[in-house]
């Protein structure tokens, strides 16, 4: 496909309340909206979101919060100037092609030559969803099982009915929003410990919290785990610089029969290439160290028992090769978003139905956090292509997935409105 044209649009979605995690918070995402135009005239849209303080925190630390979306967003125009008048046999050869010519450009516009790649994927993500729409569009493609490069198709040949939705419990959510979750059918909830302070101070509130929601947790039971169980899934984002902190953490959670309920640890560590964690009793997850296809390797050479997937943080592209990846190592994977609006959960979605159950859930994870993030989440929805669709929305815990929902493939290959009307006609 060659592109002649390429054109970028910019949202500003702002969040019910600051999501707060990493030791920090931001306020609103930014939604990037690229259209492309071919040779032939063919037009396709694709949609992704900032997440700054998720992808590299110093460059979030370093600058304003509308200063760090606006730099992610300059290495998006940044690519789609790289990519006019190019021509690419498929997505995943234009991510391959342009990705270090962005991430240099990155490096410099944020004054950061540690810059993280992860940081440069997620600027990527709506250049990406608009390649794979142009391709669908000129291969007479309209499903998400056949725009599946044929090389992946046995790491993603599953069909989950249900996919355990875990939404984010943030730093100090209100015991009545928490039961409130549960209350609906929730079955596995996202809990963020790394909490603003020292080291010390970080693990002693952390212990606190997770003993908070467990005075909560465990007075719920369900039929969608192994164990019958409510599961917690830690994400630490990082924010352990000692095994021995983390082993404090795990230490507590034996004693209190806090462990038999947590299915993962996501990303505990601030510097992972340092530590092994094979003999710490927990199944551990990769996501934001995850960078490369290569990386995937290390950490399970290192003890991690799980690979977090994100089409809609580091593209769709790099999300086939870390499934296959994954697969070819042992471990499982699941997909967790970074405060997505409905249109890059059905991205998600869609990369998460066709995984392997995860152990200890009867189904599929995905987590998904839009309705605790956005106060508008209703309106988001209503203005989806097929807002009644069932399973934009969960029921008991889960996106319960039927045969419509493979056929529609969630709705991702309609125009994307409303940020396809964002668009000037062209002159």
């Amino acid at each position: 496909m060659r592109i002649v044209r390429a054109d970028l649009e910019m949202q500003r979605q702002p969040f019910a309340r600051p999501f707060a995690f990493k030791g920090a918070a931001f306020h609103e995402k930014w939604n990037l909206i690229v259209r492309l135009t071919d040779e032939d005239g063919t037009e396709a849209v694709g949609v992704g979101g900032t997440a700054v303080l998720w992808s590299d925190p110093d460059v979030f630390s370093n600058q304003t919060e509308v200063g760090g979306n606006l730099l992610m967003a300059a290495l998006l125009e940044f690519a789609l100037q790289q990519a006019v008048d190019r021509e690419f046999p498929d997505p995943p050869a234009m991510l391959t092609e342009l990705l270090p010519h962005v991430h240099d450009y990155g490096r410099t516009v944020t004054r950061n030559r540690g810059l993280r790649l992860t940081f440069s994927l997620i600027a990527l993500v709506a250049l990406d969803n608009a390649a794979w729409m142009l391709h669908a569009k000129r291969n007479g493609i309209a499903t998400f099982d056949n725009l599946i490069p044929v090389a992946y198709r046995p790491f993603l040949a599953d069909r989950q009915s249900h996919l355990g939705l875990a939404p984010a419990a943030g730093y100090g959510m209100p015991v009545d929003e928490l039961r409130a979750i549960l209350d609906t059918g929730v079955y596995i909830l996202k809990i963020k410990i790394g909490q603003p302070g020292a080291e010390a101070d970080m693990v002693r509130k952390d212990i606190e919290w997770l003993d908070h929601i467990h005075r909560v947790g465990s007075q719920y039971s369900t039929p969608m785990t192994d164990s019958g169980k409510i599961l917690y899934y830690l994400d630490a984002n990082a924010r352990y610089a000692k095994k021995e902190t983390m082993a404090r953490l795990l230490d507590h959670a034996l004693k209190t029969g806090i462990h038999e309920h947590i299915v993962l640890i996501e990303e505990p560590f601030r510097n992972p290439d340092e530590f092994d964690v094979g003999d710490l009793p927990a199944r551990f997850a990769a996501d934001e160290s995850v960078q490369t296809v290569e990386e995937v390797g290390t950490r399970t050479s290192q003890g991690y028992g799980a690979v977090a997937i994100k089409p809609a943080g580091k593209t769709l592209s790099l999300a086939f090769r870390m499934v296959r990846a994954a697969a070819e190592a042992g471990v499982p994977c699941f997909v967790a978003d970074n405060g997505c609006i409905p249109l890059l959960v059905e991205w998600n979605k869609n990369v998460a139905a066709r995984l392997p159950a995860f152990p200890g859930i009867r189904g599929g994870l995905i987590e998904s956090n839009g309705p605790e993030n956005y106060g508008n989440w209703a309106d988001l929805i209503a203005a989806y292509p097929i807002p009644d669709a069932p399973w934009l929305t969960p029921g008991s815990g889960a996106f319960v997935l039927d045969d419509d929902y493979y056929r529609e493939s969630g709705g991702i290959f309609l125009d994307p409105v409303p940020y396809s009307g964002m668009f000037r006609t062209k002159t």
